[in-house]
């Protein structure tokens, strides 16, 4: 593998510009960061030593995106269009059956041409609760007794993490059993035994409330009906919790997007990256409505409230962990589609309250942080080589994100024109 340098470009480590320099990665680690505290090598010497130069002048290098709610539904592609935005890394937070999920996320961590995937495999559910109502051989959780087997379960199949649905199914028009506090308290308590984090899907007030007091470590989604209140934000902080708001999500589910058209909606319209969406994932952003987390959405239903409670949470430094809930796949017309959706993420925490260079953190270096990835999410000598260079300054202007020059995953450069190529070629065809 060629040693690569990127010259002269400013660089996001994860948290902070950290000023403009070069950066240099042999065989799949960054082995070098020069900000100026040396003389950096020239671009001559750099060549002489057998090494790639890329000259970033005017550009922005980042940490690999990490998208840290999403359903691949076994889908390769969805990999490799998550890739081909910069999103070099996925959490998956539901998908079946076990043999599969980890056929997936073994062959993710091979291949340099797809997001590398972790996955929570199989979700905690009540019987005859949502989702479980429409799947008959989804495993389930019928009281505290049977939590620890259910973790255990998991792991022995290879679940990265433990995801737990605290849902009645009210946002899909139907009334269901959810998980007793109880449970939902025993389910994360055997995680926690077992070194799993756990994630719980909450639909309204009511179960971000079950959630946080039954000690769950993440809380995915945010409710539409009201912004949480101090009381809440307080608790969360003080039990070091992490929110993933899924704002991408949320926006194209609510009633009142947060513009006219919507910021996920508007993404297929955006020349940066509508010439790499091959056709059933441009016409699932514009008009899609598959997979939405709200289905039957309520007058009360408002993405500001959600956006206000993302500012609470995050004032009172709450993590704030970039996902979107992408559960798009061919076939599926979701209008958040992997890869896409995270740039619209950002763009909605930055709406929300939070610094471009803050909302970019939330997709770098607090993920991975949080979910025990220590191996990426910064750029700093001896870690992954997953890298992201796009033209301008995204810590000023977030959109600057989607103007993407180069990806690297694991070192290796992913080859974003011959992809260009084949969804120009399926759009012909």
């Amino acid at each position: 593998m060629q040693p690569v340098v990127i010259d002269r470009v400013r660089i996001f480590d994860g948290q902070s510009v950290v000023g403009t320099g070069s950066v240099e990665c042999a065989d799949g680690v960054i082995t070098r960061v020069d900000t100026g505290s040396a003389p950096s090598p020239s671009p001559s010497a750099l060549a002489s030593a057998s090494a790639e130069v890329i000259d970033g002048a005017g550009r922005t290098l980042l940490p690999g995106l990490i998208d840290a709610h999403t359903h691949v539904f076994g889908a390769e592609s969805n990999l490799e269009l998550a890739l081909a935005f910069g999103v070099t890394t996925e959490l998956d937070m539901f998908m079946g059956p076990p043999e599969a999920t980890r056929a997936l996320c073994a062959l993710a961590g091979e291949r340099h041409d797809l997001a590398d995937l972790r996955s929570s495999g199989l979700l905690a559910s009540a019987p005859g609760g949502h989702p479980g109502v429409t799947m008959p051989s989804l495993p389930t959780v019928a009281g505290p007794g049977q939590a620890d087997a259910f973790v255990a379960a998991r792991q022995a199949e290879g679940a990265h993490f433990i995801k737990i649905m605290v849902d009645d199914g009210a946002n899909h028009g139907m009334s269901l059993p959810a998980l007793e506090p109880a449970t939902v308290t025993a389910l994360a308590d055997a995680a926690r035994r077992r070194g799993l984090l756990s994630v719980a899907h909450v639909s309204a007030v009511w179960s971000a409330r079950l959630a946080l007091d039954s000690g769950v470590d993440v809380l995915t989604h945010l409710p539409l009906e009201a912004a949480l209140d101090d009381a809440f934000v307080g608790r969360a902080a003080e039990r070091g919790r992490a929110v993933i708001p899924t704002l991408a999500m949320l926006e194209v589910s609510a009633p009142r997007p947060s513009t006219a058209t919507g910021v996920a909606r508007s993404l297929a319209d955006d020349p940066r990256i509508a010439g790499l969406l091959p056709d059933h994932a441009r016409a699932a952003i514009a008009e899609g409505h598959e997979g939405l987390c709200v289905e039957h959405p309520l007058p009360a239903h408002d993405l500001r409230h959600a956006l206000s409670s993302v500012a609470r949470l995050h004032r009172a430094g709450v993590p704030v962990l970039a996902g979107t809930d992408a559960n798009h796949r061919p076939g599926r017309a979701c209008p958040v589609v992997h890869g896409v959706g995270l740039h619209a993420e950002l763009a909605l925490l930055v709406e929300a309250g939070l610094t471009p260079a803050q909302a970019l953190t939330a997709a770098t270096s607090a993920p991975a942080a949080y979910f025990g990835l220590s191996d990426r999410g910064v750029i700093a000598p001896g870690r992954r080589a997953d890298l992201l260079l796009v033209t301008g300054d995204p810590t000023t202007d977030i959109t600057a994100t989607r103007s993407i020059e180069a990806i690297w995953r694991g070192g290796v450069r992913f080859d974003r024109e011959a992809y260009r190529e084949r969804v120009a070629s399926h759009t012909a065809a």
